[in-house]
């Protein structure tokens, strides 16, 4: 944290050099190496070998980024903000994830996050596939111990094994709930739709502690129903987000490696976001971006959005 009130390094402004052009970093912003301190760091995470569908989630960092130039950040009107002068944000690269090894590339990630929380108290991971949550998480857990998880998602992600394997975007949940590393009376599921493996499937996640939003619900009961439901469940516990861009239907997000139809709109889920102000947010992911499944940056574009709402609800706890 920033002890000595000096103001925070921002973004490389719209208004001085094309949002196409300059720093390649998340929104522009400097690098981690470039600040004196930091309050919000963002993490890259380019994995993708847990997938059990369509490959190519490694590439949504890269995507993001490039996307996020299209944002303007200076001052958000929703939460009547201007996060980049509140905190001080920086990109910090990317993990250097071993693609051929999954238990040692979740290793690295959890060993990145961990020396990362050193430099800043939270953390915005950008995947990547959604089996990054489970070391994402164990290294939150080393900070502020078991936290509320809000997951934002078409499927469960709980699931005990693909064809044998513990470790893949189908079952971080499952092992996070063995490791105790979220509150069991404090987490929930947004979102979910589409048929499943097992008449079980629900039962069993209900045995591990989610209550589930299911996506019909939110179309029968509306946003601020699903907002009452998650800030009732979340109470004051430390809250880590995670959202599968799958969440949002096909036409908003095209390019993903599970795509489910009849999902929330972009809308939908932003304003679901913004229902959360005021929430202890301590760290936050945005998974499951392909880009060679994208169009127009569609995809990219709403998860760059989803990114920087994120930080939009931390600076306004400041």
């Amino acid at each position: 944290m920033n002890d000595k009130k000096t103001p925070p390094i921002e973004p490389v402004s719209g208004t001085a050099i094309p949002r196409y052009a300059g720093p390649s970093t998340f929104c522009r912003l400097p690098e981690l190496r470039d600040v004196p301190y930091c309050d919000v760091a963002i993490l890259g995470i380019p994995f993708d070998s847990g997938t059990s569908y369509r490959p190519g989630a490694r590439f949504g960092p890269q995507a993001i980024r490039q996307a996020s130039r299209h944002l303007r950040t200076n001052f958000h009107p929703a939460y009547d903000v201007e996060p980049f002068k509140t905190l001080q944000v920086a990109d910090a690269g990317d993990v250097g994830c071993n693609p051929f090894n999954i238990d040692e590339a979740i290793a690295q990630i959890e060993t990145a996050a961990t020396e990362l929380f050193t430099r800043a108290p939270s953390i915005v991971s950008l995947g990547g596939d959604h089996t990054i949550a489970l070391p994402l998480l164990r290294a939150v857990n080393k900070q502020v111990g078991a936290v509320a998880l809000v997951h934002f998602d078409a499927h469960l992600d709980t699931w005990d094994t693909y064809f044998g394997a513990p470790y893949t975007h189908g079952t971080p949940f499952r092992r996070a709930a063995e490791e105790g590393l979220f509150n069991d009376d404090a987490s929930i599921h947004v979102g979910i739709r589409g048929p499943l493996y097992s008449r079980e499937d629900l039962q069993q996640d209900r045995e591990l502690g989610f209550k589930v939003v299911h996506c019909d619900e939110v179309q029968s009961h509306g946003v601020e129903h699903v907002v009452k439901r998650i800030r009732q469940r979340v109470g004051n516990n430390p809250l880590y987000l995670s959202i599968d861009i799958d969440v949002l239907d096909p036409a908003h997000a095209p390019g993903t490696g599970t795509p489910e139809i009849a999902g929330l709109s972009s809308r939908e889920l932003l304003s679901i976001i913004r229902g959360l102000q005021g929430l202890n947010l301590i760290a936050a992911d945005i998974v499951e971006v392909a880009p060679a499944y994208d169009h127009a940056e569609i995809t990219a574009l709403a998860a760059a959005t989803i990114a920087f709402e994120m930080m939009n609800l931390m600076a306004c706890r400041r």
